[in-house]
């Protein structure tokens, strides 16, 4: 059962943890591109801070250091942290997506007397997140073994969990090759989930 438990929290932190970072990965993904200066600034020194520092250590910085006087959940502090670290890759990722569209298919919308913003929207990105949808796919993988660190502030995820097993039995084997198993299971099923809506998205394409 302490697996199961594990397993929950683990996916808990995973999910909420990449809608926290697509959020912010997005808003600061326009705001890299805006052209304002003071945006990019923003956007450059939160994505080098959170990419330049190991999860661990910002983990615990948030838990002992920025929340511990707040008394917050250290599950709540967990998907905060996992979140805000998430939203600096998926800024890259959504960045480069948004770059990487032909500057033809912009011009195309405003000769079309779309305004900037509904360019972007309505021609850019549709085609962006097609674009970034492999790399955004091993963010979340990325994202879901990386929780395995969670237990750095006492939250009890899979692998927490697999070595609490362990502790109590004496038995390495079981509990952590279970536990890999898991993980194993996740990021296979998750790979293919989103491999077939890549195909999907590029049927569409072309029908």
């Amino acid at each position: 059962m302490l697996i199961v438990e594990g397993l929950g929290i683990t996916l808990l932190i995973a999910f909420c943890a990449i809608i926290i970072g697509t959020v912010i990965g997005f808003l600061l993904a326009l705001m890299k591109v805006s052209g304002n200066k003071i945006l990019k600034a923003v956007a450059e020194v939160y994505t080098t801070v959170l990419r330049g520092i190991p999860l661990a250590t910002q983990l615990m910085i948030f838990y002992f250091v920025i929340f511990a006087p707040l008394g917050l959940n250290r599950l709540l502090v967990a998907i905060l942290a996992y979140g805000f670290n998430s939203g600096a890759y998926c800024t890259e990722i959504f960045r480069a997506g948004i770059q990487g569209i032909d500057p033809g298919q912009t011009e195309a919308g405003r000769s079309l007397g779309l305004s900037k913003w509904q360019t972007v929207f309505k021609i850019v990105l549709p085609q962006a997140v097609k674009a970034v949808l492999p790399t955004y796919t091993s963010e979340f993988i990325v994202l879901i073994k990386e929780t395995s660190v969670a237990s750095f502030i006492a939250v009890m995820d899979m692998t927490k969990a697999g070595d609490m097993i362990r502790n109590a039995t004496y038995n390495a084997w079981i509990p952590l090759l279970t536990c890999a198993a898991i993980y194993l299971v996740l990021t296979v099923g998750l790979t293919k989930l989103f491999g077939m809506l890549e195909k999907r998205m590029a049927k569409s394409d072309r029908s």
